[in-house]
């Protein structure tokens, strides 16, 4: 084999991976968050999960940006693990669709199918059409690199040297080994089945050899995922592992399968007789099929398994606790409106309690540059969304019941006091953020600086705790008082703003610390604003629109 010839080899590794890439994201944009919403809100049934997995894979042709996805679901708690499970599972079986495609000799076609991608994702002006024509001329390149792939693998079996290597892959261990560092190195188990079936068609390899090789890929594919769950948080780390377990295991069975029932296998190749190509396609998706059918059923297993590996926090526990209603728990036309009122309002008061405790922890994080505090307060800061949705959700149902007027009041002031607790922890978020700017060097800010901020934070803290004893007990008698402290936060703040905007005037304040300046000090400011909301809103002499 020619160094020209390595050439053509790379070059056409490189146009099909790009291929893939650009098909992939190319169905992504012309799905939107489709795709995303799919994979939501579509997967609490472990057998929907495993559709939608698959579905998804064949759209985008990456099981791996499909896992990704499951990952970054996992991260903000939007999906748990035993839905994960059932998608990744479905992955596996879509990401077999690209080798069942490319086993179709069409590579005389693809300049073709490159030329109308290239006219319809360059000259078309909707963004829609001009999404389907880039994926058009990914399907081009995939095959236009299968074909320089398959010219460049021809000689290599005249090669002595590569066929003295390729014979020793004989033994199933070191070829399965050989598979998983392959597929690794591509990181795409669709790319490495493709590059198989080339070398297969060639006689480089035999069937036997490739459906060793066909294991390997599928442990090998996972290394992406392992990857993106290094920067994951420990839910993201653990829905990592769980795909890992899974191919592991899937591999276990495979190997065991053929191990013991060697007739498999040539009942698979009797399936497309003299096509290897379409034989190593139709292992491929066999494999993956049966394994999905055998361990779904005791995929609860392969969670608490990896929940083993990376044990679940006391922290992640509370989370978990957290992150559900305790009081509005019972259908709401099974109870009298007096005591649906009640709940509700002890339901936003535990929320509340969250909110305002986060807004704490992030002033602490703020000043003790504490990133454990950061991360708790962008942790509480998803469980404040989920309640929000979820309360809300309850209290528009609570308007069906037979409520008298003072009663339809509180409601819409309940309504009112959850948008405000829920703006609240946003701007908790707002100032971690300004925690991780200021501890990674990016800004700056005087030590006079933070003592007018810490004078900020301290009169601001004292305000929503008042505010919000003031709604946990409805003792109005001190809302006079909640009022005298709001407006002391607005003065505080007109102060140091005025003392910031002297100190820039002379060069004294960093840019970027003046900004974080003044929008923290913006961020505390509304938060009062917030609060004197949410101790106003069930005094009984309010009229609500």
């Amino acid at each position: 084999m020619s160094i020209y010839e390595v050439f053509i080899l790379l070059g056409g590794v490189g146009l099909f991976l790009y291929g893939m890439t650009i098909m992939s994201s190319g169905l992504r944009n012309a799905c939107g968050e489709n795709l995303r919403v799919l994979l939501e809100h579509s997967t609490k049934n472990r057998i929907t999960a495993v559709l939608i997995g698959i579905a998804v894979t064949i759209f985008i042709q990456s099981s791996s940006a499909t896992d990704m996805m499951v990952i970054g679901f996992v991260t903000s708690g939007m999906m748990n693990l035993g839905q994960a499970i059932g998608v990744i599972m479905g992955a596996n079986i879509g990401t077999t669709i690209t080798a069942q495609i490319t086993a179709f000799n069409i590579g005389a076609y693809a300049p073709l199918i490159l030329f109308l991608g290239a006219i319809v994702s360059l000259f078309v002006k909707k963004k829609t059409i001009r999404h389907i024509g880039t994926v058009i001329l990914g399907f081009g390149m995939l095959f236009q690199g299968i074909t320089l792939m398959k010219s460049a693998i021809a000689p290599l079996a005249e090669t002595p040297g590569f066929v003295k290597f390729v014979s020793g892959l004989s033994n199933p261990v070191i070829t399965v080994l050989f598979g998983i560092a392959f597929t690794a190195l591509l990181q795409s188990s669709s790319s490495a089945t493709v590059i198989f079936q080339a070398f297969a068609v060639q006689g480089i390899i035999s069937y036997r050899i490739a459906v060793y090789l066909i294991i390997g890929a599928a442990i090998g594919a996972v290394t992406p995922n392992l990857l993106a769950g290094l920067t994951a948080n420990r839910a993201g780390k653990r829905c990592s592992v769980l795909n890992l377990l899974f191919n592991l295991l899937r591999a276990a069975l495979v190997l065991l399968v053929i191990t013991l029932i060697p007739q498999v296998t040539d009942w698979i190749q009797a399936l497309s007789p003299g096509d290897i190509a379409r034989q190593i396609a139709n292992t491929h998706t066999l494999f993956a099929v049966f394994s999905v059918l055998v361990l779904l059923p005791v995929s609860h297993l392969i969670v608490k398994l990896s929940e083993k590996v990376i044990p679940v926090t006391a922290a992640e526990t509370k989370q978990q606790e957290d992150q559900r209603l305790i009081y509005l728990t019972q259908r709401t036309d099974q109870i009298p409106p007096a005591v649906a009122i009640s709940q509700a309002h002890r339901e936003i008061s535990r929320m509340g309690r969250m909110a305002v405790d986060n807004l704490f922890l992030s002033v602490e994080c703020f000043f003790e540059l504490d990133d454990e505090k950061r991360e708790q307060v962008m942790a509480t800061e998803k469980t404040i969304d989920f309640l929000t949705h979820a309360i809300v959700g309850k209290l528009v149902e609570l308007r069906s019941l037979d409520l008298n007027e003072r009663q339809m009041e509180q409601l819409y002031g309940m309504i009112q006091a959850v948008d405000d607790l829920e703006r609240i922890s946003d701007h908790a978020e707002n100032i971690v953020e300004y925690e991780e700017l200021i501890k990674s060097g990016a800004a700056k800010i005087s030590e006079t600086g933070l003592r007018e901020l810490r004078q900020l934070c301290d009169v601001t803290v004292q305000s929503l705790a008042l505010c919000m004893e003031i709604f946990e007990k409805k003792d109005f008698s001190k809302f006079a008082k909640a009022r005298a402290l709001e407006e002391q936060v607005d003065d505080t703040r007109d102060t140091i703003v005025g003392n910031h905007v002297k100190r820039l005037m002379k060069d004294r304040c960093d840019p970027q610390g003046g900004i974080i300046f003044t929008d923290m000090s913006n961020d505390l400011e509304r938060c009062s604003d917030h609060a004197i909301n949410i101790a106003d809103c069930l005094q009984p002499h309010l009229v609500h629109a």
